[in-house]
């Protein structure tokens, strides 16, 4: 195994391009664990740790950009404001030492359906910015994930960036694990409310074979909350609507059976944290209406 060590964007795509089949490591929490089992052994091992650009964030007035490299406690402890759900994903991902290396570029480059901060960019409407010597280009979250542990990177692109519309409302994540800590998801959900847009987006984790959207769990809520003038009143979410939100959820997923659950605990599990989240968004939806009010 030969390990290149690029010092800039342009040696690393220079890099890449001559050797496709390289293994981009930067955190190595997932790359290292492959390697030490012995269920991986690339020909070439890239480390991007000295292009500094990679550990940067740029916020912008709507948007902020994450460099693939940002670890997740910079997300916990920089962009709890602007990028809540991923906050929240962060905050479950195993140890403090593994989420001091790790970060979303990693996550984007294995493509797990099992990992922690797929749905919260799903539902956040996330772009990936990847790059190679052909040039740049963007790839909207919804596009990314083509198959088990499997992306829509070219054999010569690198991930650079993420970029995340800074969040208009309220987001949530939830996930459950076989223990409280250091534990691969058995199924996660994200869900971001979008009041700008008057839009719902969701997220699910480690229930198909790739990270996927609920999308008719979407469009039931949207409708409903417009239908019955939810955004304007900000009143209490019937429940009738959060338990045909939760189905709809649930449908979403196609699950297996493995060591951490099987398919059935994990469409419950998933329905189950589609209403949770709801609730939990909704009123701190609510929440803001209410403080508002009290400053004026």
């Amino acid at each position: 195994m030969d390990f290149l060590r690029p010092a800039s964007w342009d040696e690393a795509l220079a890099a890449k391009a001559e050797h496709p089949t390289a293994v981009p490591i930067a955190g190595g929490t997932d790359v290292m664990v492959e390697i030490n089992f012995d269920h991986r052994r690339p020909e070439y091992l890239m480390d991007l740790n000295r292009i500094g650009e990679l550990s940067e964030w740029e916020v912008g007035a709507r948007t902020v950009r994450l460099g693939a490299s940002v670890p997740y406690t910079a997300v916990m402890e920089n962009l709890r404001a602007e990028l809540p759900g991923l906050a929240l994903a962060s905050h479950t991902v195993a140890s403090p030492q593994i989420r001091n290396r790790g970060g979303v570029g990693g996550n984007l480059g294995t493509a797990s359906p099992a990992g922690d901060a797929h749905p919260a960019l799903l539902a956040a409407g996330a772009e990936v910015e990847v790059a190679s010597v052909r040039g740049t280009r963007r790839i909207p979250i919804d596009a990314f994930y083509t198959g088990v542990k499997r992306n829509a990177l070219a054999p010569d692109e690198l991930i650079r960036a993420v970029h995340i519309d800074r969040a208009d409302g309220p987001q949530q994540y939830s996930k459950v694990g076989t223990r409280n800590a250091m534990v691969i998801a058995v199924c996660a959900f994200g869900l971001a409310l979008h009041p700008r847009t008057r839009t719902v987006r969701t997220g699910i984790g480690s229930a198909a074979p790739t990270p996927v959207r609920a999308s008719a769990a979407e469009e039931f809520l949207g409708a409903a909350l417009d239908e019955g003038g939810f955004w304007e009143s900000r009143k209490i979410i019937t429940p009738s609507v959060a338990r045909q939100f939760a189905v709809l959820a649930a449908a979403a997923c196609n699950p297996i059976d493995d060591v951490r659950g099987t398919a059935a605990y994990r469409r419950h599990a998933v329905g189950v944290m589609a209403r949770r989240t709801l609730t939990w968004t909704w009123e701190s939806y609510r929440g803001t209406a209410r403080a508002t009010e009290g400053a004026a």
